[in-house]
């Protein structure tokens, strides 16, 4: 169903609005995939906070104009699923795992950082762990080092009370 100018003025203006809060953009296309196979990509995308669409590439080029992810366009080019995010390596590891899962969807590339990203560097930032991850590693650290800490206390303790 073809959308009329008003609608597609809408779409392009949600976009660009998406855009501008939003640090990463990787695209894949997804030509063969089954619909049940995109409603459970859905699902894992909005778990993750990723907005994942499929748009016409008109209107995602248009979307992008004026933002710093406006390099990509040149990219943009078939049937393309898009995936944008806030966290840098969230919209990655989401559209990463999908083509992981389904041969039919090949990563085209994306946007990170102001710099375009190849197949290979979005399979890159996929696999740097997340922020909620990253968060969770920190506060394991720090509950080791009192631990730790209280460890060396004690054991400065016990051989001072063993030399009197």
């Amino acid at each position: 169903m073809s959308l009329n100018l008003e609608s597609k003025k809408t779409v392009v203006a949600e976009i660009n609005k998406i855009l501008q809060g939003a640090a990463t953009i990787v695209i894949a296309q997804y030509q063969g995939v089954t619909v049940d196979q995109l409603t459970t990509i859905r699902k894992e995308a909005r778990k993750s906070n990723v907005y994942l669409h499929v748009l016409k590439n008109t209107l995602a080029k248009r979307a992008l104009s004026g933002t710093k992810f406006e390099p990509l366009a040149d990219k943009m080019v078939g049937p393309l699923i898009y995936g944008i995010s806030g966290d840098p390596v969230a919209a990655a590891k989401v559209v990463n795992d999908f083509a992981k899962a389904n041969s039919a969807v090949k990563l085209v590339g994306g946007m990170f950082n102001d710099q375009l990203l190849d197949v290979a560097s979005v399979k890159q930032l996929a696999a740097t762990p997340g922020r909620e991850q990253l968060l969770a590693m920190l506060l394991g650290t720090m509950q080791q080092v009192p631990a730790s800490f209280a460890r060396v206390i004690a054991a400065i303790r016990d051989k001072k009370e063993q030399a009197a």
